[in-house]
């Protein structure tokens, strides 16, 4: 049985579909969710799923880096997990806490990578005058929202859209894909799904 830790900044809606596909025959168990705001939603929502959390609050690092991964390291180490999923963990990681992970740290980001990397991916592509959107689930790599792409979900992009309408319809699709890309890959699957 795997173990995966969860990474979260806010409300863990990403984090609470994880958590509830991992029952019955799923060859994975939630075992930590984390975070760098200790007020983030996602730790309470955690603690009512039953999953032990951890807050390593990234402020009081302010310039240091490392030195707030060490930290996290450390907390992510005692649960030993097999997996870490980011969940909406708003910190860019240096390469060598990506490295210490290398394969088996796990991204979901709202675009369709490599479109749109970093932020306000929503905006953008209305901007753009795309005709669809998604969202990407992704193995970390030290490049910011790069790395193998393991699964992606598309949603048009409507002519009345605004960046919020956008974003909602998008994060139905995120509840789909991530559990359904994490389930494959603690069954050691890379093949990429389209959904």
């Amino acid at each position: 049985m795997k173990r995966v830790a969860i990474l979260l900044s806010g409300g863990g809606s990403n984090m609470v579909a994880l958590v509830r596909s991992m029952t019955g025959d799923h060859p994975a168990r939630p075992c930590l969710v984390g975070s760098n705001d200790p007020e983030a939603g996602g730790l309470r929502r955690a603690a009512e799923l039953g999953v032990p959390t951890v807050a390593i609050d990234h402020r009081p690092f302010k310039g240091d880096r490392p030195g707030f991964e060490a930290a996290l390291t450390a907390a992510l180490e005692e649960a030993a997990p097999d997996i870490v999923a980011l969940a909406g963990f708003m910190r860019i990681l240096t390469p060598g806490f990506v490295d210490r992970w290398a394969g088996r740290l796990l991204n979901i980001h709202p675009s369709l990578l490599p479109k749109y990397r970093g932020l306000d991916t929503h905006a953008r592509a209305i901007a753009a005058g795309d005709t669809e959107a998604g969202c990407t689930v992704h193995e970390v790599t030290a490049a910011l929202d790069d790395g193998p792409i393991l699964g992606q979900a598309r949603v048009p992009i409507l002519p009345e859209d605004t960046p919020a309408a956008l974003a909602a319809r998008v994060l139905v699709q995120e509840h789909r894909l991530y559990p359904l890309v994490l389930r494959r890959f603690a069954e050691g699957r890379r093949d990429r799904i389209d959904l």
